[in-house]
């Protein structure tokens, strides 16, 4: 064996992760999932009936499946260093251009979204494969994550020369495939030696999410900008930062320190996927689905919504709520029911959002929301102030 061979080697050995820090070259690579969240919300506005919205949410899981996968792969890999961050820019790069054909991607970009996305599932595989040359419980789970990503990029390309219901139906079997395979191979190999890392992932990813949402109310506005844009404007960053509230505000940092109590191995493996990479997508969902019925209230507020889009805004902000319901009987065991009841609530007022102006139909959402966060805050004021001082003093604050 050459020296030169035995220098590269051990050049590609010291990629372990060591650091719970973000990286700048993480969130780099997250902020070309921006644009794919926004193409996602796109799509559906382009299309805004209950197809539009189902094919919207398809796209969307796949990209959420894709992003899941670098926030395992980096909890073990350092992506800034040699050979592995040339990798990461290349699967930024295959990422923008999935992202760029999401609007068509179940017409004539369809082969072109499939081939990119496989580039992206496989240079993680590559990655991941480096990583467990010398963890051989890591690369069992890694071949039968490569196997499970070779059937779901497959069915894509397969869907690509499809349409209609069957090229829909092909595209659901990928996602569930795709997504059942952690179940099907078990957890027990995983490496999550950086819980820490790994929420904080998450919660970007939810910010990331909240700033598209943002975005859409600056498409929807137009240039018209009169009373009941600036109100409608107001009351939609009112939504938002009630989202942000009800996940950071106590949640996201029980969370976190949840999963970092727990010994590394099995038990952490399975609820970091059950939280984060399952639980969080229907959080982002959530959050994408209000941001298309924001865009469509801002481009007439005084009018009256139809029911899809009642749907979506509604709809959307109960499923942000019971996924943060399930978030939190899966770290605990127990039911927010406060929570619970405002989804509840919210989604019982689609029928009556389909009679009323748009702009009331949103300052409705914005109150049941604030009115959860000042209930809440009174209900758990003693706990909450506990909590936070626990956690600030962990942090050194």
């Amino acid at each position: 064996m050459s020296a030169e061979y035995r220098e590269r080697q051990a050049r590609l050995t010291t990629t372990r992760r060591v650091s719970e820090r973000v990286t700048p070259l993480e969130l780099f690579f997250d902020l070309v999932f921006v644009l794919a969240l926004t193409q996602c919300t796109s799509l559906m506005a382009s299309e805004p009936t209950w197809e539009g919205l189902a094919k919207g949410l398809l796209v969307l899981g796949v990209l959420w499946w894709s992003w899941v996968g670098y926030a395992w792969l980096t909890s073990v890999v350092d992506p800034e260093e040699g050979a592995v961050r040339l990798v990461m820019f290349g699967a930024t790069a295959a990422l923008l251009v999935a992202a760029l054909c999401v609007p068509d991607v179940f017409g004539d970009d369809a082969l072109v979204f499939a081939c990119a996305y496989g580039v992206v599932r496989f240079s993680q595989i590559a990655l991941f494969v480096l990583a467990s040359r010398d963890d051989p419980a890591l690369r069992r789970s890694v071949l039968g994550l490569a196997g499970g990503t070779g059937l779901g990029v497959g069915l894509l390309l397969v869907a690509s020369a499809t349409d209609g219901w069957l090229q829909g139906a092909i595209w659901v079997l990928a996602l569930v495939l795709d997504l059942g395979e952690p179940y099907l191979f078990g957890a027990e190999g995983w490496s999550l030696e950086h819980p820490s890392h790994f929420a904080e992932r998450h919660g970007l990813i939810i910010i990331i999410a909240l700033g598209e949402s943002i975005v859409a109310i600056g498409v929807g506005a137009g240039h018209v900008v009169d009373a009941g844009v600036v109100a409608a404007a107001i009351l939609g960053v009112a939504v938002a930062a009630a989202f942000w509230w009800l996940y950071f505000d106590v949640v996201a940092y029980l969370a976190e320190r949840n999963l970092s109590e727990l010994p590394p191995g099995r038990e952490r493996n399975e609820r970091a996927r059950d939280v984060y990479s399952y639980i969080h997508f229907p959080m982002v969902a959530g959050i994408v689905v209000v941001a298309l019925g924001m865009k469509k209230t801002l481009s007439d507020v005084g009018g009256e919504l139809d029911v899809m889009i009642a749907s979506a805004l509604l709809g959307g902000a109960a499923l942000y709520l019971l996924a943060l319901v399930a978030h939190r009987y899966r770290n605990v065991h127990s039911v927010n029911n406060h929570r619970l009841v405002a989804g509840v609530l919210l989604v019982a007022l689609i029928p009556v959002a389909t009679q009323v102006p748009a702009l009331a139909i949103v300052a409705a959402l914005g109150g049941v929301l604030w009115g959860l966060i000042v209930l809440e805050g009174r209900r758990y004021a003693g706990s909450r102030q506990r909590v936070r001082q626990e956690l600030a003093s962990e942090t050194g604050e």
